[in-house]
């Protein structure tokens, strides 16, 4: 929506006008000026009116801030709608400004504007399609009103609406495909193996005395007349541990570099568990809402969205190294493998790599600057797994 030319009040409604206007209506009283008298008092009548209707209808009008999603992706459209009721019997003119910090509008501005004019007890909506320009989480929503009588010879402006918080996710790029080491722990499907996974049902037989009462298949047994047990096929998993440095890329004031490497651990994280695996996610930076940057491994239908939520929240101000965050809560079930993704191989990844060493955990690290800090053979380039195209 274009932006409406702005309404300047007659300069005899302005105060330096209606003091003129009072000192000629007292001329008039003291020379018996009539048409003088009548066209001050209308003046002054006019605009005495033209306050108190703008008055009125800022106390008496109703607002509705929406968007048509909350989460979205970096170039996706955001649809924010502001609804403006008039519960008053006088038409009313108003004009919205609404800031769009993060997203971007066709005319090119910070901020989105429009104008309309309400009759009595009338709801008009104001539309703008906005686009999502970075990562992160804003509010939008909040805007400024400006309401005053229909011909603009007085308005007054205000704050009004409710901030609506809006998340963009990382942007999902192309990547590359890489080895993973697998690490099983319950074992390749179909072999014998102690540990049974609980997920993939083979079977069911005559439940046998000892056996746990969770694993009775009730429909089985209702079916058969006598207690069924599910008889399970033993699988193989792959766990992977995705972690940030966040501290790498503060010390360097590397924030494109930042968002780039984000983008990679969200492309990844999708990739990941479209293959199946079960995926984790561990970062020393702050975040918005002032959560833990933690996400336990684990697999179900909202681990990703998890993942990214957290990744989308997360800013580059570093809370503690990376180590202490990795060590401070139990992110570190058998048999997983890690990914790393950092600025550089420096002192702080060297610690972190020690430490997977000593716990037999399998590291690959993604650098954005791989020569800097010491030299590692499990150090990668992020160019290596992050393809140059971008996805739509």
């Amino acid at each position: 929506m274009d932006a409406p030319a702005g309404r300047l009040s007659s300069f005899f409604l302005l105060p330096p006008g209606l003091v003129f206007v009072g000192i000629l209506l007292f001329i008039g009283l003291l020379n018996r000026q009539q048409p003088l008298i009548v066209l001050s008092l209308l003046v002054l009548g006019t605009a005495g009116c033209a306050r108190l209707w703008a008055s009125v209808s800022r106390s008496r009008l109703a607002y509705r801030a929406a968007v048509d999603r909350s989460r979205l992706f970096p170039g996706e459209p955001l649809g924010l709608r502001v609804a403006i009721g008039n519960r008053t019997f006088l038409p009313v003119a108003i004009e919205v400004t609404a800031p769009i910090d993060g997203f971007v509008h066709q005319s090119g501005e910070r901020v989105v504007r429009g104008a309309a004019g309400l009759l009595w007890y009338q709801t008009v909506e104001l539309r703008w399609t906005l686009t999502a320009a970075r990562r992160g989480v804003f509010r939008v929503g909040r805007h400024r009103c400006a309401a005053g009588d229909l011909f603009g010879f007085f308005a007054s402006a205000w704050m009004a609406g409710e901030a609506l918080e809006v998340v963009v996710y990382p942007r999902i790029v192309p990547t590359a495909r890489f080895p993973l080491p697998r690490r099983d722990f319950f074992g390749v499907p179909g072999a014998e193996s102690p540990v049974r996974d609980p997920v993939y049902i083979l079977g069911t037989r005559d439940y046998q005395p000892g056996r746990p009462a969770k694993h009775i298949h009730w429909k089985a047994t209702a079916r058969h007349h006598r207690l069924q047990e599910k008889l399970f096929e033993p699988t193989q998993q792959e766990k992977i541990l995705l972690t940030v440095d966040v501290e790498g890329f503060a010390r360097h004031g590397a924030h494109d570099e930042f968002e780039r490497a984000l983008e990679a651990v969200a492309s990844v994280a999708v990739r990941l568990d479209r293959e199946g695996c079960a995926v984790g996610l561990v970062a020393n930076g702050a975040v918005e809402n002032g959560a833990a940057p933690v996400v336990p491994i684990g697999r179900h239908p909202q681990q990703v969205a998890t993942i990214l939520e957290a990744l989308a929240r997360l800013s580059i101000k570093p809370t503690a190294p990376l180590l202490d965050t990795v060590r401070g809560g139990n992110h570190l079930p058998w048999g997983i493998a890690c990914l790393c993704f950092s600025a550089d191989a420096g002192a702080s990844m060297t610690a972190l790599l020690d430490y997977f060493t000593r716990r037999h955990v399998p590291v690959i690290v993604f650098a954005t600057r791989p020569d800097n800090g010491a030299a590692h053979a499990d150090v990668r380039p992020l160019e290596s797994i992050v393809l140059g195209e971008r996805a739509a």
